[in-house]
């Protein structure tokens, strides 16, 4: 199936809300030099929830799937097109691939659990899936700001145990630091360049706005702005500034047959 979807796949509609993404959501040498470790020595991959393209390796064979044709359009030259899909169907035989991977997506499916059930089903080897840790949201200062944010966001990531346990075999997780000047603009990449967050087209790139009152996301942006100006927010969070990595939410989840 190609074209438009007659509804999102997942909890956030990347047809409209999409363009522009690639821009603000750039993937960052550092995390992805993680991810692709993770990977081993699979020279197959498939990477499922695609999206733009951010953390495909380009040294391996990757079949890329993504459901959202303003996200496949977004793809860069060199990467190769990806297959209109869903996580939760894919359209491969079982153990098709030596790697399955998954960045920063499982949250937005529509049914989790298939999802990640089919990742393990075509996978021979290692599935590795960057995600975060709902438990540790709040590590973060922007919620704070903005009422309901955190809970918002917890809401919609599955329980790091739970990934774990429905992908089976041995696994392990790894906290991912952030790097100060991050290139994936995710909320965690601004920990301490709290100006971006004015910017609306880098809250249009981060889909946990999607799930805020409006009304309680423009007070938080409103309060954030006069802090930034009065130097508030500085007495109680400058010493971010100049943090060369910050440790919050991030993890990565390495799972073996």
């Amino acid at each position: 199936m190609t074209g438009l979807r007659p509804a999102p796949a997942g909890d956030v509609d990347y047809e409209a809300g999409g363009v522009g993404y690639a821009d603000q959501r750039r993937p960052d040498p550092r995390i992805a030099a993680r991810v692709h470790a993770a990977l081993g020595a699979a020279r197959t991959v498939v990477n499922v929830g695609a999206g733009a393209g951010s953390y495909e390796p380009r040294d391996r064979y990757v079949v890329a799937v993504e459901p959202s044709a303003a996200m496949r359009a977004q793809r860069p030259r060199g990467l190769a097109p990806a297959v209109d899909a869903t996580a939760e169907r894919l359209p491969f035989d079982n153990g098709a691939f030596d790697a399955a991977m998954a960045s920063v997506t499982i949250h937005q499916w529509a049914d989790r659990d298939r999802g990640l059930r089919e990742l393990r089903r075509v996978a021979r080897g290692p599935v590795v899936i960057l995600t975060f840790d709902g438990d540790e949201l709040d590590r973060l200062w922007l919620g704070g700001y903005v009422d309901g944010m955190t809970a918002a966001e917890a809401a919609r990531i599955p329980a790091i145990d739970h990934v774990r346990a429905v992908l089976g075999g041995t696994s392990l997780v790894e906290e991912v630091p952030v790097p100060f000047d991050c290139t994936d603009g995710f909320t965690e990449a601004y920990y301490g360049r709290p100006e971006r967050f004015l910017d609306p087209a880098v809250r249009r790139s981060q889909s946990v706005w999607n799930f805020v009152d409006p009304a309680a996301a423009r007070r938080g942006i409103e309060r954030l702005e006069r802090d930034l100006a009065t130097g508030a927010w500085d007495a109680r969070f400058g010493a971010l500034r100049t943090q060369p990595e910050f440790v919050g939410a991030l993890r990565l989840i390495i799972a073996h047959p």
